[in-house]
Formats: C-alpha cells, sequence, structure tokens
C-alpha cells in the first residue's frame, strides 16, 4: 500500500508542469479576447448629416472683382451674363459621417525617458475611442430647373484623419476667458500601458496609425470599428472646466470670402477660410490642482456653467463648425 501511494504521489508531482502550463495558456487566451464592456461605460454619438450641408450659396470674388467682366447684353436678360450669375453661385458635395464612441477620460502616471537620458514621471491623460463607419453619406442631385434635392448615397470606405485638442472654458477673476490649449501628442510606449489597462485583446491606434487606415463600411454581419487613443501630457492641474474638440469625423465644411481677403488679379482663391465641421465634448472636475484623479472627471456640464461652453443647459455634447 504503501508503495501504491508513493507512484500515485509521483504521478501527481509530474502532471504538475503539464497542469501549469495548461492554466497559463488558458489565462493567456482569455487575456487575448476582446473584452465586452458593461452597459455605460462607452459613450456613442452618431453622426448627423444635415441637408443643408450638402449645397451652400456663395459669391464668386475671382469674376465679380473685375467690373471689366460686367456688360448688358442686348438680346439676353443681364441675369444670363457670367458676371451677374457670379453674385450667387450654388456648390453641391457629397458629405459623410462616422459614428465616435468613446470611453470616460482617464489620467495616470507614467514614467518617460527625456532625450538627455534622464527619466521623468509625468501625469498623462488620455482618451480611448471607437470610430465606426455606418457607411451613411448624402449627395445633392440637381434637377433641370436648378433645384437641389438630397439623396442617400452609395456607401464607400472613408480616409480617418483625426485631430484632437483639449481646450480650457476657465475664466479668471475678472471673467475673462483663460485660453488654455493641447494637442494630442505622440507617445508611442506609452499606448502599450493603455491598451493592457483598457482593450486587451484589441489592437489601439495612435493618431497617425489611424491617419494611415482606412475605415471600411461596417455592416450588421461585420464590425469594421477601429479603436484609437488621444494623448494628452503637460495638462495645467487647475483646469476645472474644458472641452475636446474632435475632427475629422465629418467633411462637411463651410466658406466664406472675408471682405478685402481677395483684390483683382489676386491667385483664385486668395484669402478664403474654410472652416470643418467638429464635435465637441464638454468635461469637468471638481478637484484640486494638488490630487488629479479620473474618478473626478464628469462627461457634461455642471449646472450653472453652460456659458463657459457656448452651450445650452444639458448639452454634454454637440456639433459645430469651427
Amino acid at each position: 500500500m504503501p508503495r501504491l501511494l508513493a507512484v500515485c504521489f509521483a504521478a501527481a508531482i509530474a502532471a504538475l508542469p503539464l497542469l501549469s502550463a495548461k492554466a497559463t495558456a488558458q489565462a493567456s487566451a482569455l487575456r487575448a479576447q476582446p473584452r465586452q464592456f458593461a452597459r455605460g461605460v462607452v459613450t456613442t454619438i452618431p453622426p448627423v448629416l444635415v441637408p443643408e450641408e450638402t449645397v451652400s450659396q456663395h459669391e464668386m470674388m475671382e469674376i465679380t472683382s473685375d467690373d471689366g467682366l460686367a456688360w448688358t447684353p442686348k438680346l439676353s436678360p443681364i441675369t444670363s451674363t457670367l458676371y451677374d450669375q457670379a453674385k450667387s453661385v450654388r456648390f453641391g458635395r457629397e458629405i459623410w459621417g462616422l459614428e465616435f464612441s468613446f470611453k470616460p477620460l482617464r489620467i495616470i502616471d507614467v514614467t518617460l525617458r527625456q532625450p538627455n537620458g534622464q527619466t521623468e514621471r509625468k501625469v498623462i491623460w488620455y482618451l480611448v475611442y471607437r470610430v465606426k463607419n455606418n457607411g451613411e453619406r448624402l449627395r445633392p442631385v440637381e434637377s433641370e430647373e436648378g433645384d437641389f434635392t438630397v439623396e442617400p448615397a452609395e456607401p464607400k470606405r472613408v480616409e480617418f484623419s483625426p485631430h484632437f485638442v483639449l481646450e480650457g472654458q476657465d475664466v479668471d477673476a475678472a471673467g475673462k476667458k483663460v485660453y488654455k490649449a493641447y494637442l494630442d501628442r505622440m507617445i508611442p510606449h506609452v499606448i502599450e500601458t493603455i491598451r493592457l489597462r483598457e482593450l486587451p485583446g484589441r489592437p489601439l491606434f495612435t493618431t497617425a496609425q489611424m491617419s494611415r487606415t482606412p475605415l471600411e463600411v461596417s455592416t450588421e454581419a461585420e464590425d469594421k470599428s477601429l479603436w484609437g487613443v488621444a494623448v494628452w501630457e503637460d495638462i495645467d492641474p487647475e483646469i476645472d472646466f474644458f472641452s475636446i474638440y474632435v475632427s475629422g469625423l465629418t467633411n462637411a465644411y463651410t466658406w466664406t470670402d472675408p471682405p478685402g481677403a481677395y483684390q483683382k488679379g489676386d491667385p483664385a482663391g486668395k484669402g478664403r477660410r474654410f472652416v470643418g465641421k467638429r464635435l465637441q465634448l464638454n468635461f469637468w472636475r471638481p478637484g484640486d490642482e494638488y490630487l488629479q484623479s479620473e474618478t473626478e472627471i464628469r462627461f457634461g456640464v455642471p449646472e450653472g456653467r453652460e456659458s463657459l461652453y457656448g452651450v445650452d443647459s444639458g448639452v454634454a455634447y454637440r456639433w459645430l463648425f469651427r
């Protein structure tokens, strides 16, 4: 009997490495699986395509600034001349929009190596987001009478070039806005730390990588959405009210010719200003500058502070041309 127990004990000891290896493999497989988020963790903002944004009306300064082109025909109405028609020209364009989702704004402490070889402890703010191309597009259709209608356009892949700006909305004691703006930074070796914390099992793109990756159309059968992250460093710890402006989610834009910007003989389009459509996400934090904690960051606008963000009560986000 003792010999039988010894044999069983030896067999059990021999099997331990195999069981350990199997457990390790199972744990690795679980970590490699995409994390499923609980309800409410991810906020999703659908695209807003406005039919009026497919057509705009402008004066062609390149023509109307040259009085020598003005003339009065004898057999046709003056409205048929190029000069007169250039006073009001309608331009049509196809527009598209992407769905934007994001996780709560986070703050982490990391150690960064400086160019001189020294290391420095930094506080990093970051926003993990997802973009999805649902194929939503609108195009203008002009009738023979010159009127425009709008209809859905064929879904296509999109070249998404994101641009993130974190801008403070604080004011000083005199009520004047204290301008603080921070661009999304490229800190590659921080990305993996963020990915393991937020998206184990999924790829996480930097802004540059996202710009180089075409966003294919997603369907009910296949999700082609991509996950990315915007990163900021050296944020003023005293900032309390701020917004994140996201560009690249739509190709809708407006343009104007400021008075006097174009003169006869100037290159076409000189002085013309193009303004893209952006998504404004509003945040605030009730903490102080001595303890920056991600648990204190709130999505939305605190009651009574709407004027700082330029929004009405209860508006956590909005689309605007800026």
